[in-house]
């Protein structure tokens, strides 16, 4: 076993057969884990002490890697399958089902040489890859194949398959295991942010609620914590201030902040969606905006409007790409191009999601209803250029289902004049997509993050997840 910095971790399979090379299984062996420990990754593996050189051949050996794999169950983030030669897909798939674990599998198997296909160099994990997926498929065990059927450990596509995978393992893991804060109730006009509780739970993802009264009664008590000077400080430094703030206001959002990290932290959330109106400014007179793009750009994505199946879309979004996301309205569009449209929310962005230092000041819109002194704490600011992937998750009561849909684009610089934080992106066939949304009962909210890493959230909700997906390519 060995752990490495990257914080993931595989399991480990090297199969053979007997009546091919052993030597072939000997250098895969350490050609695999030479890869992880250039990759970073940490990978729990048979020792040659335990199996012939470490290797899955016969049944025994299958009953030695469960054992081994089971007793670090909760380290292993994925199984990744290597075919140095043709390998014995009735022991990698008995090592798997014996194991108990339910992790994303990688297949992969090696190229063969023209001039070495005689009796002492021949591979044959061409043929052996289509014994070990269909005994796979037998057991019901979902698997990820490599871009090409055969390649080798050491080739860059290899590598980029493992990356990929990695970041499915992420993806799994973590909405697996994910918990979200719901702080507030929904505005009651938004419909279009309601759940199923019940499905996000079968699928292993908490949902934990409070009420807006107990988040501003600790705001009042962190205002007078020690740490709000400091969480001020930081406020301060965050973007460009478009106004010279009170102390007051610059405390309230200070307590804010604490109050819903500390809730967060203590109830193990690694997400939110809030009620950010308007409750919240008739009552505490700030507006969450900051405090959620502070969150996010901390990791801990924030949705607006109580809409938790935003919080969840935008948690997937990070564990895929490692970067923060927004949270935005498809908004607006224009009859010169119908590829593009304009996206646009409050402004609630993590800074690093914008490419820019944001503005913040009050609420655009919402200050005309709810007064501009009820309104401090927008971060604003356009949204750069440069690639994204989109992604909405979604619950569908009626079909006792979840459903998403997943795609990439590009932000592209238009003028545009108006409030908020405004992006106009492109994304190709973006009619029919739309048409999808449509017909398909998606909200009008979406996560977006900046990379592309569409074809990870499709492997990872559709196959491991079990969820329906639409990829818009």
């Amino acid at each position: 076993m060995k752990k490495e910095r990257s914080g993931i971790q595989f399991g480990i399979i090297v199969s053979s057969r007997n009546f091919f090379p052993m030597e072939l299984a000997k250098r895969g062996r350490e050609a695999i884990l030479e890869k992880m420990k250039e990759m970073g990754f940490g990978y729990i593996i048979l020792s040659p002490t335990e199996t012939p050189l470490g290797v899955v051949e016969t049944y025994q050996d299958a009953k030695k890697c469960a054992e081994l794999f089971s007793k670090h169950r909760e380290e292993i983030d994925g199984i990744i399958i290597v075919l140095p030669n043709f390998g014995d897909e009735a022991a990698v798939t008995e090592a798997i089902v014996r194991s108990g674990l339910r992790v994303p599998v990688l297949v992969q198997a090696c190229d063969d040489e023209k001039d070495k296909l005689d009796l002492s160099h021949r591979r044959d994990s061409f043929c052996g890859k289509l014994s070990v997926c269909n005994n796979l498929y037998q057991s019901r065990i979902p698997f990820t194949d490599t871009t090409y059927h055969t390649c080798s450990i050491d080739s860059q596509e290899f590598t980029l398959d493992v990356e990929n995978f990695a970041g499915i393992c992420k993806v799994v893991r973590g909405l697996k295991n994910l918990r979200v804060g719901a702080i507030g109730a929904r505005p009651s006009a938004f419909r279009t942010v309601r759940y199923s509780e019940k499905l996000l739970q079968e699928a292993g993802i908490t949902v934990e609620t409070t009420d807006l009264s107990v988040i501003l009664a600790l705001a009042g008590e962190k205002m007078k914590d020690s740490r709000v000077r400091d969480v001020m400080e930081s406020i301060r430094l965050y973007g460009n201030m478009a106004f010279e703030v009170s102390e007051e206001k610059l405390q309230k959002q200070a307590g804010f902040f604490l109050a819903v990290q500390y809730w967060l932290e203590e109830n193990d959330c690694q997400a939110s969606a809030i009620q950010c109106w308007d409750s919240l400014e008739k009552n505490y007179g700030i507006a969450s905006c900051l405090a959620m793009s502070m969150m996010g750009e901390m990791g801990m994505p924030s949705a607006c409007e109580m809409d938790i199946m935003g919080a969840v879309s935008m948690a997937a979004l990070n564990l895929a790409s490692g970067k923060p996301s927004g949270y935005l309205d498809w908004n607006n569009g224009f009859a010169d191009n119908r590829d593009r449209c304009m996206m646009i929310h409050c402004a609630n962005y993590p800074k690093s999601f914008l490419g820019m230092e944001p503005e913040i000041g009050n609420l655009d819109i919402l200050s005309l209803a709810l007064g501009e002194e009820n309104c401090f704490g927008a971060c604003k600011g356009v949204i750069v250029p440069g690639p994204f992937t989109f992604a909405k998750i979604s619950t569908d009561d009626f079909a006792g289902r979840i459903k998403a849909y997943v795609g990439e684009g590009e932000f592209v610089h238009e003028d545009i004049s108006t409030p908020g934080g405004p992006g106009v992106v492109e994304i190709k066939g973006m009619q029919k997509l739309m048409k999808y949304i449509c017909q398909n009962g998606f909200e009008h909210h979406v996560a977006m993050n900046r990379s592309h890493t569409a074809g990870i959230l499709k492997e990872a909700f559709e196959k491991y997840m079990g969820w329906e997906v639409y990829h818009h390519e």
